[in-house]
């Protein structure tokens, strides 16, 4: 298939970007969508041109690098799919195809397509473990976890930290994000340790990093590539209630 892709092109975060449009011949259905720009760049290397920087690392839907906003969708129009894990068959011989980086004051461009997600590690720095003891690991029996608890602490880790729900969100909120790690620990005993600080802490960080405030209208959950439950805002704010005006108890 031959395809036109408009590629917004920015050399760093200070610069003024704007959209270059390029020409694509002979794109099999069956390339991923990144698989397709390793075409392109190879096009414009060829033509002494600089490739177009994006970011992309497993290419099997696991690190959340791929963040490319596409068509006016994070990650494209497949439902729970990062951008590695879309294939071209998504499209159709002489499509138009728009493709921006994430848009958030606090997710900076570096270059291109590739924006700085470091504000989401700061996040779990800031709160986002647990402490351990040192010396033999104790008998699993001996930490007994409910059924369901386990189930939705699983549901929860499968977070990637892509930020799709910071680039579906009018507001570019990072509550989904934070309440999928803040629910992770919550739901476990081994949580409990660090439970009266953790989600005061991350959630100052969220503040001090520049994300906005939650929306409501759902846009994170409905973009989010692995599915992360809007349920677990509400958990998120149930313990900021008990550790602020409770004394975490």
């Amino acid at each position: 298939m031959n395809l036109t892709l408009k590629v917004w092109r920015q050399q760093n975060a200070q610069a003024q970007g704007g959209f270059e449009t390029y020409q694509v011949k002979d794109i099999s259905s069956e390339m991923s969508f990144l698989e397709m720009f390793d075409v392109l760049n190879e096009q414009l290397i060829n033509e002494g041109k600089e490739p177009i920087t994006f970011d992309h690392d497993c290419r099997e839907g696991i690190c959340g690098a791929c963040s490319m906003h596409i068509n006016g969708q994070p990650h494209g129009p497949w439902h729970q799919t990062t951008t590695c894990q879309l294939h071209m068959r998504a499209y159709k011989d002489g499509d138009t195809i728009v493709v921006e980086p994430w848009r958030a004051k606090a997710f900076p461009v570096i270059k291109d397509l590739m924006v700085d997600r470091r504000a989401f590690d700061r996040i779990i720095q800031a709160g986002g473990y647990i402490s351990v003891d040192t010396g033999n690991a104790q008998d699993a029996n001996n930490l007994p976890v409910d059924k369901h608890k386990a189930d939705e602490s699983f549901a929860a880790a499968a977070c990637i930290g892509c930020g799709a729900c910071v680039a579906a969100c009018k507001n570019s909120s990072a509550m989904l994000f934070l309440s999928a790690k803040v629910s992770h620990l919550a739901l476990l005993p081994q949580g409990d340790v660090e439970r009266k600080t953790r989600v005061v802490n991350m959630v100052e960080q969220m503040d001090k990093e520049g994300f906005g405030s939650c929306t409501n209208t759902q846009a994170c959950e409905a973009e989010c590539p692995k599915g992360i439950s809007v349920q677990n805002i509400r958990r998120l704010n149930a313990e900021y209630i008990r550790s602020v005006f409770s004394g975490g108890e």
